[in-house]
């Protein structure tokens, strides 16, 4: 609950989608393009933009901007401004990186020595200040204060291996790779193809989804298009199928004529892959795919594993948060505690983070809710949550409850405490602003008027996570070095993937 009201931002989402088939196409591209950054609203809500391409040579783009959520970044006339193209790239934006500025609004466009491409990155590169000045050097003006530019340029740079009169790009997507090793998914379209591409380390996801005909099987034949993901939960609401992952430091090129993996760029020896456990705990929909198994199901091992290592003598599990009922549900389940609702949520009230003070912020939580007495009068609830972050939004909810007739409220969080920032596209409040660095975390419970407090253990939590993950080793075109799984828990431990250059 606390990573809504801290401010913690989900980074942001990449969608794209290619016609298969004969162009001019009959898909409404637009319109799959703009279902597909609403369902990734979640992981970004300060803006939103779509650039298409007609795919011919040389090409048509065309570009829209917004800022706010996709629906209101985007008028219906505005829309019809897209009809005419083959494939497409969009983004949706929280700023981890840059001012909150429409200059700072994805995807990029720039013109390179062999056409425009169009850029829409995820993540943040942990050498951004080193590569800004690198650029620049170059004699590479910067318009924006996003290093997701950075990208754009880079990708501009002739690489040596390239010929001068032809491009290659996924030599240049490989120089890229080097420069920087971490953290990116992205979509890069050229003429008519968009490449996605993960770096080594896999830190942030990326799938990829079939649009197959309604009523007809799923065979390639049928394909009317392929669309690729931060999440594969996008796929569902435009008809499409999830197909696959692209693979840590994999370049894929989608066209009208299918999906093709071209290269693996590998990581220094030794190092496992590591991509953001706190996709499954909070950032992703509990109905995304990642590494072969749905969130949903580990947040609930999740719940299961805190009930073994945190066992409490209670009377009901409930929860706050609506992320956290995965968790709580397979909380009740290893416990054998039944599951019933202690609050219900009045969704018309705003957002509290906004409030200007603690004694606001504090008031407006409580207004959120009402208590449904009869579920847990007079007897002890274990209330489930996915994290305690400043410790401001969870004592309000005990207060309500024992006021309501609670005779015990304990806390059970799923997932570790929070005690380092992230550099890899997640906005952590600062180090001294976490309730777990400050002398209170030694009495948390007293601190937020809690019964008892316990976290899930970062040992419980790769557990939970890994114990599900499906081998990716019969899949002869990525070698086993590049699959062997691994989880970057830097916010938790400050063991981070790669060396900081800050």
């Amino acid at each position: 609950m606390e990573f809504e009201e801290s401010g913690i931002g989900e980074e942001c989402g990449v969608f794209g989608c290619v016609a298969a088939g004969e162009w001019p196409t009959q898909l409404e591209v637009a319109q799959i393009l703009t279902l597909g950054l609403v369902a990734l609203q979640h992981r970004g809500q300060e803006s939103a933009g779509i650039v298409m391409s007609t795919g011919t040579n040389p090409p048509t783009y065309t570009t829209l901007k917004g800022m706010g959520l996709v629906n209101t970044a985007f008028k219906a006339e505005d829309l019809l401004k897209l009809r005419n193209g083959n494939l497409g790239i969009g983004h949706t934006r929280y700023s981890t990186t840059g001012i909150s500025e429409l200059q700072n609004c994805q995807p990029f466009v720039v013109d390179t020595l062999h056409g425009k491409i169009a850029v829409a990155h995820n993540g943040e590169l942990v050498n951004a200040s080193a590569l800004r000045k690198k650029v620049m050097r170059h004699g590479v003006g910067l318009s924006t204060s996003s290093d997701s530019e950075l990208i754009t340029q880079l990708l501009a740079l002739t690489p040596p291996m390239e010929e001068q009169d032809t491009p290659d790009w996924v030599a240049r997507i490989k120089n890229l790779m080097t420069e920087t090793p971490t953290s990116y998914s992205l979509l890069v379209m050229y003429k008519d193809v968009i490449y996605a591409v993960r770096d080594p380390y896999g830190n942030r996801p990326l799938s990829i989804g079939r649009l197959v005909s309604e009523g007809k099987g799923a065979g390639e034949t049928d394909t009317e298009g392929w669309v690729v993901s931060s999440e594969s939960c996008s796929f569902q609401s435009i008809g499409a199928k999830y197909y696959r992952e692209v693979q840590p430091g994999e370049i894929i090129q989608i066209s009208k004529n299918g999906v093709k993996s071209l290269s693996v760029v590998p990581r220094p020896e030794g190092d496992p892959p590591a991509f953001c456990i706190f996709e499954y705990v909070y950032f992703a929909r509990p109905d995304s795919i990642f590494e072969g198994q749905m969130v949903y199901t580990v947040r609930q091992r999740c719940g299961q594993q805190l009930a073994i290592e945190a066992p409490t003598d209670a009377d009901v599990v409930s929860t706050v948060p609506e992320s956290a009922t995965p968790a709580a549900l397979g909380y009740a389940q290893q416990s054998g505690l039944p599951y019933v609702e202690v609050l219900c949520k009045n969704r018309y009230v705003g957002r509290t983070f906004i409030q200007p003070n603690t004694r606001l912020r504090q008031l407006g939580v409580a207004k959120k809710f009402g208590a449904l007495t009869d579920n847990f009068a007079g007897k002890r609830v274990v209330l489930i949550d996915d994290s305690i972050v400043r410790g401001n939004t969870i004592s309000p909810i005990i207060k309500l409850l024992k006021e309501a007739g609670a005779t015990e409220v304990h806390i059970r969080v799923a997932s570790p405490p929070i005690r380092f920032p992230c550099y890899m596209g997640i906005n952590i409040p600062t180090k001294e602003e976490l309730i777990a660095n400050k002398p209170e975390f030694e009495d948390i419970a007293g601190y937020i008027g809690a019964t008892s407090v316990r976290y899930l253990s970062v040992e419980g939590l790769v557990s939970a996570v890994q114990g599900g993950i499906e081998s990716h080793g019969k899949d002869e075109r990525i070698s086993t070095k590049t699959t062997r799984f691994g989880h970057c828990t830097a916010c938790l431990t400050g063991k981070y993937p790669v060396e900081l250059e800050w």
